[in-house]
């Protein structure tokens, strides 16, 4: 540090440098003797280490290079002093483009001031080259250069490729419909008779505004659970003044209802019913009540003799197994051996010769395949009917089940010869309800039950009991 610090003082100390500040001069410069300090110790460098005039020389250097451009010691003589000699024309510009500029070649001194007069380039600033999602950017166009060099071209290059390739030809670009602001034109009619009116042919304005051009539904949705009507007509003998037979027909489908729900009922109460075999009888009673009292001497003399029995059984079988436990000879082998091989050859005859009695029987084989066959195909359409027929049925879609509601019938005599005496029957709410559960809408429901968690307590309030 000591030998770096005298280095800096000879440099200045130097004929040829040229200090800009007054106080670094030759003659000024205070290098005084120093105090004699112990700087073996760390805590002694900087307390009594004098860097004044070094911080001073740096400054100085510092400064001639921000205003020139380096040391003056250093700089040519050309560069620090010219001759002035007034002004010179400038022979580098033509006459003729100084008479079209009509201004002087040489600056003006104001602009001569305000330039800078440090030599040191400006600091780069680093926010005005920072750009927001530039990694992501340089990756993208490194993506499309390597696309490029294989010769893929992008999606919106392609079709950028195809609108000038349409544009060349003559054909017409589809463009954004114009809106058709005209009062006298036509509108669409919701009510007319014609019904709905096609995408093509309506008018573009129109189908803008109201949202027609819709993304594509998918075909399921367009399945409907269900594929009966909305709104079912009931049958003739229904109506206020039916025929007779159609009346009469009606009554019998109703009658008919009835005597499944009858027949339903007496099925239940058969198998809930009890038999008179499980009756109480007063023999049944008088053998429940003696059951028990009996003695139990034959029974155990019984159990004696069947425990004897079983024990000469258990000493047979214990002895029949050891007996049957004796080990094959290798002829007895053999002989087994060759009787599995012979098996096994007639076996492959058998087939052999069943398979040659086939060709004789391709007739019967031929009429049996298309008799598989009708049948196959007769229970693919059962299937497909089956199938059919239960699109009209309402489905399982809750806990319940889906009961049809009783028929609106009137009896012979309470039938209305007009419209101002007829009795009205059913209810529109109840049947758009059923309807929606028949179509397959909703699931069948029924009304919740209130059940009431604590009992009623009634109380006998005072003014009650003064009544009494």
């Amino acid at each position: 540090m000591a030998a770096a610090r005298r280095n800096r003082r000879m440099a200045a100390l130097q004929p040829g440098f040229l200090p800009v500040k007054p106080d670094l001069d030759n003659g000024t410069l205070n290098i005084g003797k120093r105090k004699r300090v112990n700087k073996n110790k760390k805590k002694n460098w900087n307390r009594h280490s004098d860097i004044q005039d070094v911080e001073e020389f740096l400054d100085d250097v510092r400064l001639q290079e921000r205003a020139v451009g380096g040391l003056i010691a250093d700089k040519p003589d050309e560069s620090l002093f010219f001759v002035d000699i007034g002004e010179e024309e400038n022979k580098d510009v033509q006459p003729d483009e100084e008479e079209k500029k009509g201004k002087p070649s040489r600056p003006l001194r104001i602009d001569l001031i305000l330039q800078p007069d440090s030599k040191v380039p400006p600091p780069k600033d680093v926010l005005a080259h920072q750009r927001p999602n530039a990694k992501k950017e340089r990756r993208i166009a490194q993506r499309a250069e390597k696309l490029a060099a294989k010769g893929v071209v992008p999606r919106r290059q392609k079709l950028l490729q195809l609108r000038r390739a349409a544009a060349a030809a003559g054909t017409l670009v589809k463009e954004k419909p114009v809106p058709n602001t005209n009062p006298n034109r036509a509108f669409y009619d919701l009510w007319s008779a014609g019904g709905e009116q096609s995408t093509e042919a309506a008018d573009p304005y129109y189908l803008e505004q109201t949202k027609k051009k819709l993304v594509k539904r998918p075909e399921k949705l367009n399945d409907k659970p269900s594929v009966l009507p909305a709104i079912e007509v009931i049958a003739p003998g229904g109506s206020y003044n039916p025929d007779f037979f159609s009346h009469q027909a009606l009554l019998r489908e109703a009658h008919e209802v009835e005597v499944k729900k009858l027949k339903a009922e007496q099925k239940l109460e058969r198998q809930l019913a009890v038999k008179k075999e499980d009756k109480a009888t007063e023999e049944t009673i008088f053998k429940e009540q003696v059951e028990g009292l009996i003695e139990e001497e034959e029974e155990e003399e019984e159990e004696e003799g069947a425990g004897r029995e079983g024990g000469e059984n258990a000493e047979e079988s214990a002895m029949g197994p050891a007996a049957q436990q004796e080990k094959k000879t290798e002829k007895q082998r053999k002989k087994e051996k060759a009787e599995k091989i012979k098996e096994m050859q007639r076996r492959a005859e058998r087939q052999a010769i069943s398979r040659r009695q086939q060709l004789f029987q391709l007739r019967s084989i031929h009429a049996e395949l298309k008799k598989r066959e009708q049948r196959t195909k007769l229970r693919q359409s059962q299937r497909k009917a089956r199938q059919e027929a239960q699109k009209a049925m309402p489905r399982r879609l809750g806990r319940l089940k889906y009961q049809d509601p009783d028929l609106d019938v009137q009896l012979s005599d309470e039938l209305a010869g007009s419209l101002r005496t007829l009795k009205p029957e059913g209810s529109v709410l109840k049947d758009r309800f059923k309807s929606f559960q028949k179509r397959n809408l909703i699931e069948p429901r029924e009304r919740a039950k209130f059940k009431r968690k604590y009992k009623l307590k009634y109380v006998e309030k005072r003014a009650f009991k003064e009544i009494k």
